[in-house]
């Protein structure tokens, strides 16, 4: 499970830190995570794996993954944009782009799972891939990995490595400002999302 709140508890050991009220961006995690299935309205993400029928053409099921790139490819028409759109949106963005091919109107979208695979590196105790079944914060997938290693991390200049439009992109966040509470987590992971928690510089 991730974890929505940390408790001073542990964070004492790292910071000597009181125990921060929980953030609206980490009760609406919480509740996330507490969801037994996904719903209609839940917006479909890069790693959502879908399940698509057709009640008037059977040979056009298909249950496949959204790719990295947000979209899904279908038999006769090609690549269609998944990401961004609810369950019944896709639904009727299908029914135009089959609408020649269709004698029954009718599709049917189903998010079979959804999950979310990001990787952290450096100063942390448990390096390598967390899998969330819910969005997922660059704290969090930290505290997933066994939290900062604190002889050694620096929690100022946490970075984000993403590929995005065949670009590599890198956020620099300080993750220690979050820990105290002194400011919101707001920063959301998105699939195969690096996180790298450097070491503290030292002269000796």
């Amino acid at each position: 499970m991730v974890l929505a709140a940390v408790g001073c508890g542990f964070l004492a050991l790292v910071t000597g830190c009181q125990t921060p009220e929980p953030t609206a961006a980490m009760q609406q995690t919480r509740g996330q995570a507490e969801g037994s299935r996904p719903t209609e309205a839940q917006t479909v993400r890069e790693g959502d794996t879908l399940r698509i029928s057709f009640p008037g053409v059977p040979n056009l099921d298909t249950t496949q993954q959204v790719r990295r790139d947000g979209r899904i490819t279908l038999s006769m028409v090609g690549e269609v944009m998944a990401a961004g759109l609810t369950a019944g949106g896709l639904e009727k963005e299908l029914l135009k782009v089959y609408s020649s091919q269709l004698v029954s109107k009718e599709v049917t979208v189903t998010v079979v799972s959804s999950s979310i695979s990001v990787f952290v590196t450096g100063a942390v105790m448990h390096p390598g891939k967390v899998v969330s079944d819910h969005p997922i914060s660059a704290l969090e997938a930290v505290m997933e990995a066994g939290g900062f290693d604190s002889a050694k991390a620096d929690m100022k200049a946490v970075v984000v490595i993403r590929q995005e439009g065949g670009r590599t992109q890198n956020y620099t966040l300080n993750l220690r400002l979050v820990i105290e509470g002194k400011q919101n987590e707001q920063f959301l992971l998105k699939p195969s999302d690096i996180v790298y928690v450097p070491e503290k510089f030292s002269w000796f």
